[in-house]
């Protein structure tokens, strides 16, 4: 089955830096350089690389940096037929990244901020939709509706984390957030931040990735929990896209979730050897290698 993505598309401005900088200092850092990102698109193209015939869905300016935006995304051979120009300036982000690899990232929506779930094509019964937050809440609302009654299975990344409503969020196939934004939304539900509390909470599937910790999940199918790849990160920027994007694509091939959390896991993991976003997201050759290899 395709995977459809809707969400954000980004021009990334990536600064590396020997230390991340404090509220009112400035750090002096090498080269910077001009990336595609976004975390639809960087999603999107985790689930192109990884064998999934991609459907992108989302809205670009009439700027330069629309090219770069779209850039992977065209290079991945994704569908970009529905991708919306408007006005508006095209989204962009400013990513810090230190000599560690751990990142601060401040992003201006432009465009994205005019996404609408209107623009999304037919899904067809078992197509995967994988959205996010850096488009309009509300979008993301009316799109999970259209996917429950169209038959699709829509999977959204809780980041980064904003209120949406609970009975949409009741209404998804699955759910997927960090610890930081599993905690944000476990305050707001009044449960506990762990996969099988918000389970409980919602009813439906969810997923909460740990970092170096993992992820785990739970579900009325039952409760796992998958270890990380142990890797020398470089820039941890994508990895949680790569997670995201390459569970989308082994769900839209039918893979059951536990194997398909173990491939999102290598996925990540070699994200995080690579510098950018988009750019760092693995072949499916290179995942299954790794996989191959644990």
């Amino acid at each position: 089955m395709p995977v459809t993505v809707f969400g954000s598309a980004n021009a990334d401005l990536v600064f590396p830096v020997e230390s991340l900088p404090a509220p009112g200092h400035t750090v002096l850092g090498g080269a910077w350089r001009a990336l595609p990102g976004g975390k639809g698109a960087n999603q999107a193209v985790a689930a192109a690389r990884d064998g999934a015939a991609v459907r992108f869905v989302g809205a670009v300016g009439r700027d330069p940096m629309a090219a770069i935006a779209l850039s992977a995304l065209r290079e991945a051979g994704a569908d970009l037929s529905a991708v919306a120009k408007t006005e508006e300036p095209t989204g962009a982000a400013c990513i810090c990244v230190d000599a560690a690899g751990r990142n601060q990232i401040a992003v201006s929506l432009g465009a994205n901020a005019l996404a609408r779930a209107a623009g999304v094509p037919p899904l067809a019964p078992g197509e995967v939709l994988l959205m996010q937050m850096e488009v309009p809440p509300d979008e993301n609302a009316a799109l999970i509706r259209r996917a429950r009654a169209e038959g699709a299975l829509s999977v959204l990344n809780l980041a980064p984390a904003a209120p949406m409503e609970p009975d949409a969020l009741r209404a998804l196939h699955l759910l997927v957030a960090n610890e930081h934004e599993a905690a944000w939304l476990a305050a707001h539900l009044g449960c506990a931040s762990s996969a099988a509390g918000l389970h409980a909470a919602l009813g439906i599937t969810v997923a909460v990735t740990l970092g170096e910790a993992g992820a785990e999940a739970a579900g009325k199918g039952g409760r796992w929990h998958i270890p990380a790849f142990p890797v020398h990160a470089v820039d941890t920027s994508g990895a949680g896209d790569a997670w995201c994007g390459v569970l989308a694509a082994a769900l839209g091939r039918g893979v059951p979730l536990e194997p398909a959390m173990r491939r999102a896991a290598a996925a990540a993991a070699l994200a995080c050897t690579r510098p950018g976003a988009a750019g760092g997201m693995p072949l499916a050759a290179e995942t299954e290698a790794l996989l191959g290899a644990g």
